[in-house]
């Protein structure tokens, strides 16, 4: 079994010509097939991303199986080519926007989403949650595909130059903005500040889109992140959250 990933409930192995997603025994049946159907309904898109084979059981744990994808990631091409990191990071927005302009009407609604995570945010207090819900109402409705997790991970770079877009479990429709928000903040979590300001200047100038804009999402895609529970991450995250003077 020659392993690709591997996440803490969740591992990547090659099968022949297939990529196997395998999880624990004890995550859930309706998110294994929810990010299944996700995909599907992603790649019915057009957009470049590896097919849907099947989804299976293998013993005790629930498997999808998709078309293995020869290549590098974005991420990994930066390590090997440091002097070619702003051109990577050029080519990974490019394809942010690819995505973002797509549709996909049978996708989870971004704000529908939103609102439920934050409503079981329960380590921020109602206040603040009260507001946050008020900010997500606010924000322009929008219906674009987004992948909601994107980082340079996600990218997978073939030797003849294709791109194939990996790891569509959070996908819905919504707005860009909040898509770029939570790619901004996935930067920083790693502790890559700097490159976080190059993405979203990137972002905001290939976008015609004002940063100010997309920094009023961060409040919002930061206390979703917060029901994941990662210790690590709780500090960062709720200095977002807290530091917005909501209207």
């Amino acid at each position: 079994m020659q392993v690709l990933a591997q996440r803490v409930k969740k591992v990547v192995y090659r099968e022949g010509d297939h990529a196997v997603k395998e999880f624990n025994e004890d995550y859930s049946k309706s998110d294994v097939l929810n990010e299944a159907l996700n995909q599907a309904r992603v790649e019915e898109t057009g957009l470049p991303i590896p097919k849907l084979i099947e989804v299976r059981k293998n013993g005790s744990k629930w498997a999808i199986i998709m078309e293995y994808v020869e290549g590098k990631t974005i991420r990994q091409l930066m390590e090997e080519h440091p002097e070619k990191a702003e051109h990577y990071l050029e080519q990974f927005v490019d394809i942010q926007l690819e995505i973002h302009s797509k549709t996909a009407p049978l996708l989870p609604r971004l704000k529908d989403k939103m609102n439920r995570k934050i409503s079981s945010a329960k380590q921020i207090d109602a206040t603040t949650r009260y507001d946050l819900h008020a900010r997500l109402g606010s924000m322009p409705k929008h219906l674009k595909v987004c992948h909601g997790d994107l980082g340079l991970s996600d990218v997978i770079i073939t030797e003849d130059g294709r791109y194939y877009i990996i790891d569509w479990a959070h996908a819905t429709q919504g707005n860009a903005s909040a898509d770029a928000a939570r790619t901004y903040l996935k930067f920083c979590l790693e502790g890559n500040e700097e490159m976080a300001k190059q993405y979203l200047d990137l972002f905001c100038k290939k976008s015609d889109t004002a940063k100010q804009y997309v920094l009023r999402w961060l409040p919002i895609v930061a206390a979703s992140q917060t029901v994941k529970g990662h210790e690590d991450e709780k500090s960062l995250l709720m200095k977002w959250v807290d530091v917005v003077d909501y209207e």
